[in-house]
């Protein structure tokens, strides 16, 4: 299932739903959807929105929390609106174009982001033009930083260039997400742990990033301004991703080719991070665990540099296209 988490407009303000994407690419209102489903099964009208909105709530994490009784509820909305009709008994529109909504980050409030380095192609495009050579430590353990959740960005953002830079620059990653909590999670079982994966363009603002680490600690403000970490468009739930080790990625910038390589590519993987993670600490749903850059993926391998305007666009095999600007 692709999931997203839109804004809607309503008398009563705007409103955050959770959708699934429908073949055509409109988005299915699922706790709306859902309240149909348990009219057609006898449920009075205040039933079915209380039934519903326990169930299928409009946001993401507290869905996520729900497990597997929230994806089973999501199916039968899904396959109801379906196969039957695009309005409930109710008079409720339940499928929506996406110009008639503003699309959100998959994950709106995340608990915790984590961010690793898993790619040893970027370390070794990265490190020789910072003078330095990749540390023997990164071949020992996933390392990660923790970024600012409510930083986050959503496909078809403006990203503002932030005051103290005068350039920009992409990081071409994926994410997993955590669909159970738990601590000391053994790495043969850390794959049950996964809710989905969704694409993520963790943005950066070189020059004060470079100064941060510098000292040993960051990235801070080199990452975590204003819809910084843009994840998106949907999160697809694992089982819709065969071999999430077997995904193309293709990134363009301004509409030019910029790479074109493979999740394949990956030196750590996420039952690695996951259970690394977890060690005498508690992961709870939620939690986005992004991939650190691809070989290529960013500006800085190259020596360049993006600028006001660019626009890049992000393509992972079944995870659909993230595409942003800097405003």
């Amino acid at each position: 299932m692709r999931l997203v988490s839109f804004e809607l407009a309503t008398p009563s303000g705007a409103q955050t739903r959770i959708g699934a994407v429908l073949s055509d690419g409109r988005y299915a209102d699922l706790q709306s959807a859902f309240r149909a489903v348990l009219g057609d099964n006898g449920a009075t009208r205040e039933g079915a929105a209380r039934i519903a909105a326990a169930t299928i709530p409009s946001d993401m994490v507290a869905f996520i929390e729900n497990g597997v009784t929230a994806l089973d509820a999501a199916q039968s909305a899904l396959d109801w609106v379906t196969a039957k009709d695009e309005t409930g008994a109710d008079g409720a529109t339940l499928v929506f174009a996406p110009e008639a909504v503003k699309l959100l980050s998959p994950l709106p409030r995340p608990p915790l982001i984590r961010d690793f380095m898993a790619f040893e192609t970027h370390l070794k495009n990265i490190y020789p033009k910072l003078g330095r050579e990749i540390p023997p430590q990164w071949y020992e353990m996933p390392v990660y930083y923790k970024g600012n959740p409510s930083a986050v960005g959503a496909h078809g953002d403006a990203i503002t260039m932030p005051t103290y830079a005068t350039n920009m620059d992409f990081e071409f990653e994926f994410a997993a997400v955590i669909g159970r909590g738990g601590a000391n999670i053994a790495r043969e079982d850390a794959h049950r742990h996964i809710f989905g994966f969704m694409i993520y363009n963790d943005f950066s603002a070189r020059e004060i990033q470079q100064r941060e680490m510098s000292v040993g600690l960051g990235p801070a403000k080199g990452k975590d301004f204003e819809r910084g970490h843009v994840f998106g468009p949907w999160l697809v739930t694992a089982d819709e991703i065969a071999d999430v080790y077997g995904l193309r990625m293709v990134a363009e910038v301004s509409g030019k080719p910029w790479c074109d390589t493979s999740t394949s590519t990956m030196h750590w993987r996420f039952d690695q991070m996951i259970a690394h993670a977890s060690m005498n600490e508690r992961l709870v749903p939620g939690e986005i665990f992004g991939s650190g850059t691809v070989g290529g993926g960013s500006a800085a391998e190259m020596g360049k540099v993006l600028g006001r305007g660019d626009t890049v666009t992000l393509r992972v095999d079944g995870l659909g296209e993230l595409r942003n600007s800097i405003a």
